[in-house]
């Protein structure tokens, strides 16, 4: 089941973002992710199916970035 997950990054630039592309795009439980730069949080927004968030943190994390996930409200 797809879930959507939100992360405050510091992944703050067009560089920033193709740097952890390969990361995001390879994992097979991502289905679709995007990252809103010009908000104050750098806001990651996950589409997910079966992967946990401290998964996609650690991806993030790997590609050079850190990754605090939003709890929903």
């Amino acid at each position: 089941m797809e879930k959507t997950l939100k992360f405050k990054t510091n992944i703050n630039c067009g560089g920033c973002v193709a740097k952890v592309t390969p990361f995001l795009n390879e994992e097979e439980g991502i289905c679709h992710w995007d990252v809103d730069t010009a908000s104050a949080e750098k806001t990651l927004t996950v589409k997910v199916d079966g992967i946990l968030p401290e998964e996609v943190s650690a991806i993030v994390k790997e590609a050079g970035f850190r990754a605090e996930e939003i709890p929903a409200k």
